[in-house]
């Protein structure tokens, strides 16, 4: 049976005969604005936290591969730098 707001005014009206005005509209606060359908269950969580999870490692493993790429060029840039200027240095020494 879905709750729609005639139903919802119904239990506030019978809370405050029951309860007082204060408990019940505590009561009406603590009760979710939409029918249960709306509401996520412990399942629901789960499931997301389980494909959130699983997104983020993929991710990790993409970033882990792309950065592993990245310092694989800058070290081959730094040793083709480095041995262009031993040879340059050692040219330069062999005609001083």
């Amino acid at each position: 049976m879905a709750v729609d707001e005639r139903a919802r005014h119904a239990l506030h009206e019978a809370a405050i005969r029951a309860l007082g005005e204060n408990e019940a509209v505590t009561l009406m606060q603590y009760l979710p604005p939409v029918g249960w359908a709306d509401v996520a269950t412990k399942s629901d969580l789960e499931y997301h936290r389980v494909a959130t999870k699983s997104d983020v490692e993929r991710l990790s493993d993409r970033l882990s591969a792309a950065i592993d790429r990245a310092e694989t060029r800058t070290l081959r840039g730094t040793i083709g730098t480095l041995l262009t200027g031993m040879g340059i240095a050692f040219a330069a020494a062999h005609f001083v």
